[in-house]
This record gives structure tokens, sequence and C-alpha cells, in this order.
């Protein structure tokens, strides 16, 4: 049978990989060393011209599938990774068939659980490596798609302003439908609790942590966590006809949770007003540091932009001029020569935004301590000299 190759584009490099050999016979000349989740399949991470690809061996209509999925939940603009194609018909020695391979884009910055737990994890910073794959979850069933498999296994976990943000890796058990159930979303959270104390468990016994984890404090708190933020995402609100300032109220708090809401349900009777979101969309505080600055980031980390850009605002005295051209003011003034400090190095082991923020967080502690403002360029100087060099990165350095 020929090699076939389903992609949205075709790189010819791809073809000079060895696929008449089983992945995990490739030699380290293909396969690049970068941090790898657990997973029932041969997975391994190329380097094609310039781009990481993890290549995953599994059965021709099961990749054939996950790829579409994938695809789709591209298209919804979904925190998943990106597929790059498919290939089939393999033979091996002999003429002997071997497994279709899956590939992705390789997620930069991106780290499995364990891995994170490896890189100096605190105790207290687990809950928000659960809060992360929660709004994964609710982020996925808002856009109709069934999990089937929800554990810290199947995502990987990017750094994000002091926490995490999670991204869909494994689709193979997925459905994507018009909408989700509640006995459906019920089933996924309840999947989740059970693999995710599993897996904790299992990390614990490894020994591949040295914290001490309360696996079931942790899996009640997925499940608190991602009723609550369902709940606070769709539940209908009713209120008086004198009281519409609880709409604004409303859509503030969703956007202070990173939502936009883009249609509201709205009914009246008698003297009673009834709101419910219709159409609720994540990403609001990206969105909005993308359109001033054209900087892309992780919502976390483009709230804590903002926030900066807004103290900016106010202490520079622009509260008057157009916000557009205070944003440009800020990225060439503050922005961009502090991040033009990391050392080149180091450019590929830990995104700008995240640095951005961790220079801001240096730049508090540096004021509490003298008891006055310091400078944010002196902070950035302060941070890149003492504290960068012990930081662990995200993403091993030329690799990411």
């Amino acid at each position: 049978m020929a090699l076939h190759v389903v992609a949205a584009r075709t790189d010819p490099a791809l073809f000079r990989l060895p696929w008449s050999r089983p992945l995990a016979e490739w030699e380290d000349w293909y396969v690049v060393p970068l941090p790898l989740g657990l997973s029932r399949h041969v997975v391994r991470v190329v380097q094609v011209n310039r781009q990481f690809l993890a290549v995953k061996e599994t059965e021709e209509t099961i990749a054939l599938r996950e790829y579409d999925l994938l695809r789709d939940l591209q298209r919804l603009d979904q925190p998943a990774v990106v597929p790059r194609g498919v290939v089939t018909g393999r033979t091996g020695a002999g003429g002997a068939p071997l497994p279709a391979a899956l590939l992705t884009e390789h997620l930069h910055y991106s780290l499995p659980y364990r891995t994170v737990f490896q890189h100096g994890l605190r105790a207290e910073q687990v809950p928000a490596l659960v809060d992360a794959l929660v709004v994964l979850l609710v982020r996925l069933h808002l856009a109709g798609f069934f999990w089937g498999d929800v554990s810290l296994s199947n995502a990987l976990f990017r750094r994000s302003a002091g926490g995490f943000a999670a991204f869909l890796v494994d689709a193979e058990t997925g459905e994507l439908r018009p909408s989700v159930s509640d006995a459906m979303r019920e089933q996924d959270v309840t999947v989740g609790v059970e693999n995710i104390f599993a897996e904790l468990m299992d990390l614990q016994a490894s020994g591949d942590t040295d914290i001490e984890v309360d696996g079931f404090a942790i899996v009640a708190q997925l499940a608190d966590r991602y009723h609550a933020l369902w709940e606070e995402l769709t539940a209908a609100e009713e209120f008086g006809v004198d009281e519409w300032y609880r709409v604004e109220q409303r859509i503030a708090r969703l956007n202070d949770l990173g939502f936009d809401v883009d249609e509201l349900d709205v009914r009246t009777e008698s003297d009673r007003v009834r709101i419910q979101p219709k159409v609720v969309e994540a990403g609001h505080h990206r969105r909005e540091l993308r359109e001033l600055t054209g900087l892309v980031a992780e919502d976390s980390q483009a709230r804590k932009l903002l926030n900066d850009l807004a103290a900016f605002t106010v202490h520079g005295g622009y509260g008057d001029q157009d916000r557009e051209a205070v944003a440009r003011r800020w990225l060439a003034t503050v922005y961009t020569p502090i991040v033009d400090l990391l050392p080149a190095e180091l450019r590929r082991a830990i995104s700008a935004p995240e640095y951005f923020h961790e220079v801001m967080e240096h730049r508090w502690a540096l004021s509490d301590e003298a008891g006055h403002e310091v400078d944010i360029h002196d902070a950035a100087r302060d941070y890149v000299a003492h504290v960068l060099p012990h930081r662990p990165p995200d993403t091993p350095a030329g690799l990411g």
C-alpha cells in the first residue's frame, strides 16, 4: 500500500521521516527530547523543517476521526492542539502493515502535568492546575464538545500569570454536538474526578513529587468549581424592572471571569425581568489585548497586561487620550524594552507575556521590600540578573 498523507498543508519533508519503521524505533536523529505525558499510544515529537510535531500511532479510523474533531475545535477557537495531518498506508519490513499516525503541532511552552510537578510545583498551586482543567472543560461543553475521558494526562498546561491554562491534547473519545446534555456533562465531571484522583495517587506513589497532595479535597474542588462556573455562565437571573443595572453587573462578572456575552435571552413579565446568557465566549481579555496592542497571550496573562496598561494610563495622565494610542505608547516604552531584556537563549523557554507578568510580580515584591515604588525597568534588570537564571523553563531552551 502506498504512503498517504491527509493534511491541510503537506510539507514535503514529512515524506523523509522513517514511516516504514515503528515509531518506537525511531532514532534520536528524528526525535526531539521534549517532555511527554502518559499515553496508551506511542507518541514522539519530531522536527519537520522549523516546526515541531507530535506524532501518535493509532488505528487509521481513529486517527482520521480525531484529526477531524481537532480541526472542528480549531475552527471553534477552542483550547486544543492544532492538527496537522494523518499518515496512513505505512508498511514495515516484508510489507507488514504499521499503524496510522496522527500529527499535531507541539504546543509551545506547554508541559504535561507530571513535568509541572517535577518543575517545582508547590502544594498550594495544585488547585490552580485543577482550576485550569475546569475552565477547559466548561469551555468545551459550552462549544458542544463531550470529552469522554477527562484527565490530567489528556491535557497540556501552560503557565499563565501565576496560574495555568489547560489545552486538550487527546480528542480520541470526544464527540462534537449541537449541545452537551446535563447527563453528558455530569459524566465528564464524574470521569474527571475518578481519573484525576487516580493520577494524583499514582504520582505520589511513583516518587515523582515530594509534595503531599490531598486527592479527595482536590477532586471535590474540581466538581464544585465546575458546577459554580457553569452556573455563573449559564443560569437565569430574575429581578425587578427597576433593576436593569443588574444586566450590566452580570455581564461585568462574566467579563471578570474572562468570558464575553454575545447574546442574552431577556424576558419581561409584569414587574419582573428574567435574563439568561445564550451565547458565552471565552477569551474576553485576550481579545481586548490583541485589539489594542497586537499581542497574543493567555487570558489570565492578558488581564494582567491590561491592568499594567491601565496603571500606565493613570500614572502618565493619558486618561483623556485615545486608548489605542496610549496602548502603542505603553508597548513602545514599557512592554517591548522589558521583553528585549530577556536573553535570546531563553526566549523559547518562557513566553514573553509570562515573563512580563513575572517581572511585574518581582517589581511588586521589590517595592514592598523597599517601601517605595521601584521602576519597572530596574525591576526587570534585577529579575533577569538574579531570578531568571534559577527559574525552571516552561520548555527546554531552543526546543519549544
